[in-house]
């Protein structure tokens, strides 16, 4: 059972690896035995891991290829095999849409910014200026808007790395993204308002690879464009960007101590590069002498 537990525990694992856990666990346990007891009950241990590897194998609940164990899972009926697949089918949906999610975001962040760097590049060729320094807003950042009512304390720490603010009053939080959306900078692709020149476009500002999506966002045949995200104030005020209202007049519903946020920013996908494949000797009782 213990051995059965390692591997299902780990996935993929190796002879050595389970052996070498147990070997240690038990050494642990008993530290009253001798020096020469202990050599011989290690030997032992590895022994009984052998065998117990063996029977998992012919019970077909591990396979192994080359020095590699990986975990099959315990043997059951069809019903409960078909609802395991269910299950594990309805929960790849849900990452696929959700990367689908985050692909989309990505692109919208991608076609705002090079809008943008195009905007500004237009209006210094027709001032045939660089803007004024006081005139400039640098990215990242975020907006925070509220009634003229609400009193606001802030405080600002002594390097003016950190500011807290507190509100008597609800308000909202729009980051740069959210901000460049809408002053149309994602060319309508966001709200479903795309005409075929801004889709033009927008194709334009993206990868070749790209441009079917760009397409589908604007003809709104892929699920969700906006991706939620949670956060919270300096005042332990928890906001999500899916309670943020769509209307350009900032008013929101909500209770006198709340808050919004509208963070479409997403972090762009980590890729993770396996270990290299072992060698080509199939583990036996003697691995541990390798």
């Amino acid at each position: 059972m213990k051995v059965c537990e390692k591997v299902q525990r780990k996935g993929t694992t190796s002879y050595n690896e389970v052996a070498d856990e147990l070997v240690a666990e038990f050494s642990a346990a008993d530290n009253h035995i001798l020096p020469n007891e202990s050599a011989y009950d290690q030997k032992n241990i590895r022994r009984r891991v052998y065998d117990a590897l063996n029977v998992l194998m012919a019970m077909n609940i591990i396979s192994k290829e080359k020095k590699e164990i990986k975990w099959i899972g315990l043997p059951t009926n069809s019903a409960q095999e078909c609802q395991n697949l269910e299950v594990e089918r309805q929960r790849r949906l849900e990452r696929i849409k959700q990367k689908q999610s985050q692909l989309q975001e990505l692109i919208l962040q991608q076609i705002a910014f090079k809008n943008l760097v195009q905007r500004n590049r237009h209006a210094e060729q027709q001032a045939s200026r660089p803007p004024p320094p006081n005139s400039v807003i640098h990215l990242p950042f975020i907006i925070v808007n509220t009634s003229k009512k609400t009193v606001i304390d802030c405080s600002i720490s002594n390097d003016k790395f950190e500011y807290l603010f507190n509100f008597d009053n609800t308000f909202e939080i729009h980051d740069d993204i959210e901000v460049l959306k809408r002053m149309g900078m994602a060319c309508g692709l966001e709200s479903g308002s795309c005409s075929a020149e801004d889709l033009k476009m927008a194709r334009s500002l993206v990868p070749k690879a790209l441009e079917p999506y760009v397409t589908e966002m604007a003809q709104g045949t892929v699920g969700g464009v906006f991706i939620t995200t949670a956060g919270s104030t300096s005042n332990g005020t928890r906001f999500s960007a899916s309670d943020l209202t769509n209307g350009a007049d900032g008013m929101l519903a909500t209770s006198s101590n709340g808050s919004q946020y509208s963070g479409s920013r997403v972090e762009t996908p980590v890729s993770y590069v396996g270990e290299d494949d072992e060698d080509d000797e199939d583990f036996n009782e003697n691995d541990e002498d390798d």
